[in-house]
């Protein structure tokens, strides 16, 4: 069997590669068992060198890998250039994470009599590496969350072997960044098996279902991800699934940014939903406006002065855009604007459409993700009538709030805390597309936007979903992990009896 890649732009097949054996399978998850040891106990600044070096000479072979990234996903450029900045930037930022040791959540309670005259003994709890991880890219983002992504980047930073799957929408650029990543790892003096690549739809389940491997990583659809978590939950031993699915995103309007901006606010919904195709886990779909302020009409315009869409990633997703416009307008939705896609190659509409809030039902094909330059807009009729509407929605990535651009909004604070029960990061007056990595960054959601709600694939905290935590009781110093003892060899944050330490090394 092979993975045929292709060039979005014309459809054209221009090479085959050849998928993993279910032998290479198994032999890339004993090499990752066996890297184990080596990774766990590794000092986290030593992974931080690690992930340096790997950086390093990603940077040495931008062009390169953004030529190759553009002839499997048409996404230009200079985009892609950025994007293979921003890949190297990520191993950095998560090895600096690493090294900083607070992911680690060291806790010391020393021996002492509790206020009910009971001993207690000492305790020392640290967070633990899991073991291998399955990661599965994504296609919208090769470089960004592809097989070197934030998902391999935090896991290996938190001392994990990293088994990553090509994925079949740049399947030769996963190869040659699993070259690169290997050579890089090498050199910089990584144990054997700390980072491996399969290919094939197969191998990855084959993955997924290999007693050997702790956890899985996944950024896609929501049917990709459902299958990884079922396969996970029917193993004899289940382990989870930290899936990243995506949703529909909404926006609210409040009436004081209607009434003050509404031409300003629709250009930048459709700047934000066209951006990249539409191809953003983060792409607003939903646009709730109050009703009478001309928000439909509004859409409208801006699209029409939009540029045409990009070439869809695969020709899969573009007819999934072209199946998905047509249930919307069978849910009862109707067609405010559309842009034609490109003439050749995989392409899809730029589409907004608009429905009645009444339409707006639990189940209703409405509040579903499109996956394309494809929104919805939808007016409302007082706070009641909005209320009904986002009771409905399904748990997101992120929500919007347009406000007058004022403090003293007066629906401002309540829809904030409104969305803030629904999604996993609140922006305001500030367009959700895009997931920085940054030390406060939540990019996750209630079900079904991500399978594990309380964690995110991006971001400082990223690190926790590959660790779990084991308590060493009245244990000798000499056999406790490094980073829980009193010498603090790795110098890492410590809150000893509550109080807080810095971190510096004692011997």
């Amino acid at each position: 069997m092979s993975t045929i890649s292709y060039r979005p732009c014309t459809g054209e097949a221009v090479a085959a590669v050849d998928d993993s054996t279910p032998a290479d399978v198994d032999a890339a998850v004993a090499r990752a068992r066996a890297a184990v040891p080596a990774l766990a106990t590794a000092a986290p600044a030593r992974r931080r060198a690690w992930l340096e070096r790997l950086a390093d000479v990603l940077d040495e072979h931008t062009e390169e890998l953004a030529a190759l990234a553009d002839e499997e996903t048409a996404l230009g450029m200079p985009r892609l250039r950025s994007e293979a900045a921003r890949m190297a930037s990520q191993l950095r930022f998560y090895g600096a994470v690493a090294a900083e040791g607070s992911y680690l959540g060291v806790t010391v309670d020393d021996a002492s009599v509790l206020s009910t005259g009971t001993p207690a003994p000492r305790m020392v709890r640290v967070n633990q590496p899991l073991g291998p991880v399955a990661v599965f890219g994504a296609s919208n983002f090769p470089f960004g969350f592809g097989v070197l992504g934030n998902d391999t980047a935090s896991a290996l930073a938190a001392g994990c072997p990293v088994i990553a799957k090509a994925h079949p929408a740049h399947v030769r650029l996963c190869v040659r960044l699993a070259e690169l990543a290997d050579a890089a790892l090498t050199d910089a003096g990584a144990p054997p098996g700390a980072f491996g690549l399969v290919l094939g739809l197969d191998s990855g389940t084959r993955l997924v279902r290999d007693a050997g491997i702790a956890a899985v990583g996944f950024t896609g659809s929501q049917a990709g991800g459902l299958a990884l978590w079922r396969l996970a939950n029917e193993r004899p031993v289940v382990i989870p699934v930290y899936a990243e699915m995506g949703t529909v995103n909404p926006v609210v309007v409040t009436p004081g940014a209607a009434a003050t901006g509404m031409d300003t606010i629709a250009a930048g919904f459709v700047d934000s939903f066209t951006l990249g195709a539409g191809q953003f886990c983060t792409k607003p779909g939903l646009l709730l406006a109050p009703a009478g302020q001309g928000a439909p009409a509004a859409v409208a315009a801006a699209l029409g002065k939009a540029s045409p869409p990009l070439t869809m990633l695969t020709q899969g997703i573009a007819a999934a855009a072209a199946t998905g416009v047509a249930a919307l307008l069978d849910a009862g939705a109707a067609v405010l604007g559309r842009i034609p896609g490109p003439a050749d190659g995989w392409a899809a509409d730029a589409v907004a459409l608009s429905a009645p809030i009444g339409a707006l039902t639990e189940g209703s094909r409405l509040l579903e993700e499109c996956f394309a330059p494809v929104a919805l807009v939808v007016e409302y009729h007082g706070p009641e009538d909005l209320a009904d509407a986002l009771d409905a929605l399904q748990g997101s990535l992120t929500g919007t709030v347009i406000t007058d651009g004022t403090p003293t909004d007066p629906h401002a604070a309540t829809l904030i805390d409104r969305l803030s029960d629904q999604v996993g990061r609140v922006t305001v007056d500030d367009w959700p597309t895009g997931a920085a990595w940054t030390w406060a960054q939540q990019h996750g959601g209630p079900w079904p936007a991500t399978s594990a709600p309380s964690t995110t694939s991006v971001g400082a905290a990223a690190l926790d979903r590959w660790t779990r935590p084991v308590t060493y009781q009245s244990t000798p110093d000499a056999w406790l992990p490094p980073a829980g003892r009193k010498t603090n060899p790795w110098g890492v944050p410590q809150r000893i009896n509550g109080l807080r330490t810095d971190g510096s090394p004692t011997e």
